[in-house]
């Protein structure tokens, strides 16, 4: 297992760059860059989403798993942490200037689905699983190493803790690999790929701050999509 200490790696390091280097990069840079990511991360989601077969069972499970996700309000949870996550960083480390509380909480639920949640971070480790091949999350690791300061440069530090629930999905993604591909079809693995492709798109709408979109209460359909996939090809 290579690519998720190497994708673990590149997101510490980055955010620990970008921790300290934060005063001393350009307002306009640290003001616009999040926008060039967002951008990238809803054409990755295009990318994703225009490979689905069913797309019955897709919305489906977006609208299930976002349901499932406010009743049990996943998304508040994840916002708990962060705060209680920057109050920690903060007492050895330098404040998070420039950045009210509730935007720092808003841009961790959306860098946490970039981070940890993105098709290239999840396909990468099941392939590396199945194949020893690491490519896709070497890809991933490069991309999370420029993104990650610019994050870091107004968050602080608290963006490297992104690291524990990215380590800890493509790690059990890696070692599953060999019990779920072989209980999927490509259709199903298509459908997985669109419902990412969805969620993609909706936190590139997040960081660009055009709609906050709760992707944090979205994440359960990742779990509900391949099921409903497979029950829409047999009966459907």
């Amino acid at each position: 297992m290579i690519g998720p200490y190497i994708n673990g790696a590149a997101l510490v390091l980055g955010s620990v760059v970008g921790g300290f280097l934060g005063p001393k990069l350009k307002p306009a840079m640290r003001e616009r860059m999040p926008m060039v990511f967002g951008c990238a991360s809803m054409g990755l989601g295009i990318a994703m989403i225009i490979k689905v077969k069913f797309l019955a069972p897709v919305v489906l499970a977006l609208v299930l798993g976002s349901v499932f996700g406010e009743v049990v309000q996943l998304e508040s949870g994840i916002q708990r942490f962060a705060g209680l996550s920057r109050k920690l960083i903060e007492k050895i480390s330098r404040p998070t200037g420039g950045i009210s509380q509730e935007e720092f909480l808003d841009k961790f639920v959306a860098l946490l689905v970039l981070f940890s949640l993105s098709g290239t971070g999840i396909y990468g480790a099941l392939t590396e699983g199945m194949t020893g091949d690491s490519t896709l999350l070497i890809v991933k690791s490069i991309l999370d190493l420029f993104t990650a300061p610019i994050f870091a440069s107004t968050m602080g530090f608290t963006v490297a803790i992104l690291v524990i629930p990215q380590f800890a999905v493509q790690g059990l993604l890696f070692l599953a690999a060999q019990l779920i591909l072989p209980l999927t079809t490509p259709d199903m693995l298509a459908d997985f790929s669109a419902c990412g492709g969805l969620i993609m798109l909706a936190t590139g709408f997040r960081i660009c701050g055009i709609k906050p979109f709760p992707v944090g209460n979205m994440i359960p359909a990742f779990v509900l999509v391949m099921p409903l996939s497979h029950l829409w090809a047999l009966y459907m």
